[in-house]
């Protein structure tokens, strides 16, 4: 496995210690910011480039997240660089819409713990290794509460689209088992709820979950993420 920098770009202390040990954990390099300056001083760093950018929106002057997006969105060679945008930075629908249309990689929760943060980073660290799909997804790591029967687990979304999304789980889930699925989306107030079917299922207790039925409302919202 190559070794990639991380940049942590983020208000808490804690939030970088923690991000920064999972990184270092999985062997990779990293550097932390607490400022906007400190991080667009890291990202144009030629010394030790940055793979991927993780981005608390409030370090924002301002507050013109986009404009600091666009800033880390590619390296000192002009290429493109993927950022990763702390979930809980997000303050409104029409900030998804705002970042979906700068193209961001994706959301990650800022809250989530050491163990779970290379996996949810791992589809932007190394997108060759992941299946591409014909329906658009946006990888996406949030809590997710599901009831399959009387049976009801906490898990983590790895990407969300239309059609439905992936789960990281903590049990094997059965194909074709009918599950039920309450989350929130990104700068948004109100829980999602919608049923679906287990479409396929590995060895890494990783889950395809299809929607069976969106509601409208969730529907525009996820299209927001995606397109």
């Amino acid at each position: 496995m190559s070794v990639k920098t991380i940049l942590v770009a983020h208000r808490s202390a804690a939030v970088r210690d923690r991000f920064a040990a999972a990184c270092a954990d999985a062997h990779h390099e990293f550097v932390m910011a607490a400022t906007a300056p400190a991080a667009r001083q890291a990202a144009a760093d030629t010394i030790r480039p940055v793979h991927l950018t993780l981005l608390d929106l409030g370090l924002a002057e301002d507050n013109d997240g986009i404009a600091l997006v666009k800033a880390l969105d590619h390296g000192p060679d002009g290429r493109p660089r993927p950022v990763v945008v702390f979930a809980g930075s997000v303050q409104s629908a029409g900030d998804i819409q705002a970042l979906a249309a700068a193209r961001i990689a994706g959301y990650v929760n800022e809250f989530t713990t050491t163990s779970q943060i290379l996996p949810a980073l791992a589809p932007h660290l190394f997108p060759d290794s992941f299946n591409r799909r014909t329906t658009a997804r946006r990888p996406l790591e949030m809590p997710i509460a599901m009831r399959a029967g009387d049976a009801v687990a906490g898990a983590v979304t790895v990407n969300v689209g239309r059609g439905g999304l992936a789960i990281r789980t903590m049990q094997p889930i059965a194909v074709a088992t009918v599950v039920d699925l309450t989350f929130r989306l990104p700068g948004t107030v109100e829980d999602v709820h919608v049923t679906g079917r287990v479409a396929w299922a590995d060895r890494t207790l990783m889950v395809g979950v299809q929607f069976e039925a969106l509601p409208d409302s969730a529907d525009r919202a996820i299209g927001a993420l995606t397109e």
